[in-house]
């Protein structure tokens, strides 16, 4: 028998089949997103909720018809951002993303709505998150008047699969929205009141600490979606202690599950079951820290009229010449900021004349891509004594550079073991639908 699994990230939308006796993969499937809308404004990631229940639905009928022995069926997606519904249950809003900027935007008191809620509820909810993102919209007017709620994307695939008109979020995917307190697993509703959202109260989706069922597509039950990183280490750790989790894929990301409840600036605990927690510190840039550093290379090679043709096999070669430098250049690796000061920035030093190469450049890249999240563990085990028994590395970033692996576990002082899974988050998704959670 078999398990399916659906994740709606933010640039692809992935569907994994597992054989539930023995975790194998039996199919997987990746389609492009490709439904970003613009509208002239540079701070707004916005995406189309049609189009992306399209793909989604013809993935997941398509999945059915092939393996009539689907048993169950889970639910995965970006996290963060929300889509408002009417009281059929039917999107009325496109898809406001975890990239989403208008939480940044000040405000006519000087203000941005991440500025305001951390001054007036003394909470830290960045940009892009769900509740963020409505408080912004309700003060512009940009709330359509037959929304009756809001839920993220994957939430709403539950609804289309089952025919629901109202979410059952998982807490999980509910913390991500901001304004959520993880140990009781309820939103704040003070802390909304504060911000004059009182009379939204109503809009709040149900919550579960557990893997719920929504109710059924073709005869398959269909649970609760976790949100992606919950999905992720499910799928790449299960409930293993001392498991670390570094996922390096457009941004990049540190998991560990833990027994206790701690947050710290830029450390998050996100609930996962039976009162566990995921403590996850994102870095903004992460992977694509790596894709800046071939555009520059790439940018210089067409100037002299070399092409214009990817160049990471170059950087691959030239990053092992540079991993012997006794003396190398140093990268920090926040060329995006962080969420917790988006202003912040890059910065590359420790130049000499003797390491001004490429290869000590390379090099230095990717020893900060990997620096950001072992500082983001260091704050962790400080925090809570929990240290990095097994390293395990998902995403693409890692997967596919060999020398990127080397760095991170001489850093985190651990063997690294790749995640079994490709296609992690659909396949812990898949997990989800069927795994006996222990207590």
């Amino acid at each position: 028998m078999k398990a399916l699994g659906l994740d709606i990230g933010t640039t692809t939308i992935s569907a994994a089949v597992l054989d539930r006796e023995d975790g194998a993969v039996c199919d997987a499937k990746t389609i492009a997103n490709q439904c970003f809308i613009d509208r002239g404004n540079e701070w707004e990631r916005i995406q189309d909720v049609d189009r992306i229940m399209e793909k989604a639905l013809a993935v997941a009928n398509e999945m059915v018809d092939t393996y009539e022995d689907i048993e169950t069926i889970g639910l995965t997606g970006q996290m963060h951002g929300i889509l408002y519904f009417d009281e059929d249950g039917n999107s009325v809003s496109p898809l406001y993303t975890w990239q989403d900027g208008r939480g940044n935007l000040k405000e006519d008191g000087g203000r941005s709505v991440v500025e305001e809620i951390r001054d007036v509820c003394g909470i830290w909810a960045a940009s892009g998150y769900g509740l963020v993102t409505h408080i912004y919209n309700r003060r512009h007017g940009l709330v359509p008047e037959n929304a009756v709620g809001f839920c993220t994307i994957s939430d709403y695939l539950g609804m289309k699969l089952t025919g629901r008109k109202k979410p059952l979020m998982h807490a999980g995917i509910a913390e991500s929205t901001g304004l959520f307190d993880g140990q009781k697993a309820c939103y704040l509703t003070d802390a909304l009141e504060k911000m004059g959202m009182g009379e939204d109260l109503g809009m709040l989706p149900e919550v579960r600490e557990d893997f719920a069922k929504l109710g059924e597509f073709r005869g398959r039950p269909v649970t609760a979606a976790l949100g992606d990183n919950q999905a992720s280490f499910l799928g790449s750790a299960g409930f293993t202690p001392n498991a670390v989790l570094v996922n390096m894929g457009t941004g990049g990301q540190i998991s560990i599950l833990s027994d206790q409840y701690f947050t710290a600036p830029g450390i998050e605990a996100r609930p996962f079951v039976h009162g566990r927690y995921l403590l996850a510190g994102s870095a903004l840039c992460g992977g694509r820290a790596y894709a800046i550093l071939e555009k520059f290379f790439r940018a210089f090679a067409s100037e002299i009229g070399a092409g214009d043709e990817p160049l990471y096999d170059v950087l691959g070669r030239l990053a092992d010449k540079g991993a012997s430098l006794e003396d190398p250049m140093v990268a920090v690796t926040t060329f995006s900021g962080t969420r917790v000061d988006p202003s912040l920035r890059g910065s590359i030093s420790n130049i000499s004349e003797d390491n001004f190469t490429p290869a000590s450049l390379t090099c230095a890249i990717m020893n900060g891509m990997a620096e950001e999240l072992y500082r983001m563990y260091e704050t962790i085990h400080e925090g809570t004594g929990i240290t990095a028994d097994h390293l395990i590395a998902s995403g693409n970033g890692l997967r596919m550079n060999p020398r990127l692996q080397q760095i991170f576990s001489r850093r985190f002082n651990a063997d690294l073991t790749m995640s079994r899974y490709k296609e992690e988050a659909a396949c812990g998704a898949a997990v989800s639908s069927y795994t006996e959670i222990p207590e």
